[in-house]
Order: structure tokens, then sequence, then C-alpha cells
């Protein structure tokens, strides 16, 4: 994981704990004041929020103390892609250049340019060389991809 993708999940973590966490505590209040709970919709949605809220706290939880965080520029790479890299590709057929960085799987976000090391283009793309083609494995047939250029920010 990323520094950022790991300051993110802490903040996204600080949030339910603190946020979230009280108000479906207000909302299930709210929902059995108003009576018997066998039939009480607002108690069951509130409550199932909370069985959400309280399993993605775990979620993170184990996630942050189990990641690797790995900072790319302090990473030495000899020039290589590797993870954590911001990749500059250009489609070989029709021209079109994309720039992407190789994260982990919990802060992929293709609209972001952020796509998980084991995304099919990631793989292909790790230990390439700027000038170097990757061949990619997409449902249209094989895409071939040039690495014109690798930062590590």
């Amino acid at each position: 994981m990323t520094p950022r993708g790991a300051t993110l999940l802490r903040a996204e973590l600080q949030r339910l704990k603190t946020t979230e966490r009280q108000a479906v505590v207000q909302a299930i209040a709210e929902a059995r004041s108003h009576g018997d709970l066998s039939e009480n919709a607002e108690y069951d949605a509130a409550r199932e929020r909370q069985g959400f809220i309280e399993a993605r706290i775990a979620d993170l939880e184990g996630k942050l103390s189990n990641a690797q965080i790995i900072d790319p520029s302090a990473h030495q790479s000899d020039g290589r892609v590797v993870f954590g890299a911001t990749v500059e590709i250009e489609d070989l057929e029709s021209g079109t250049r994309t720039t992407y960085q190789i994260v982990g799987e919990e802060e992929a976000d293709i609209r972001r340019g952020l796509i998980s090391v084991s995304s099919p283009i990631a793989r292909a793309l790790i230990g390439k060389f700027e000038g170097d083609v990757a061949v990619v494995q997409a449902p249209k047939g094989e895409v071939e991809y040039e690495v014109v250029a690798i930062r590590y920010e």
C-alpha cells in the first residue's frame, strides 16, 4: 500500500468510528422510541447499517495492521516499473496515451488513474523500462502498450 492509500484508509476508519458509529446509535435510539420493534423498518435498517459499519471498521483495522506501506519515491527501482510507480503508456494501435499509478487493491480507482497491482495491465507493466512494450490480454485480444515515462512520486 502507498502512504497516500494508508492515509485514506485511516481517515475512513476515523470517520466510521467517530461520525458514522454515533449516527447509527442515534438512529437506533430514535427507532426504539417508536415502540414495537418487531414491525419497525427503521429499526431494522439502522441495525443493518450498524452491522455494515462494524464490519467495515474490522476490515479496515485488519488491512491497516497487516499493510506493508511502500513509499515509491524512496524505492530503489533502477528505472523499472514497480509498485507505486506512475507510468505513462501509449497504445501502439491507437496512439492514445494514458497515465496510471500502480497501487494496492484497496486504493485502486481507475477514474483517478490508480490501478491495482494485480490488474492485467499492471502485471504486464511491472519490471518494464521506458521504451519497452507491454502486451496485455484484453477482452478484445492482445493490446500492446509502450512505456513512455516512469515517475516515482
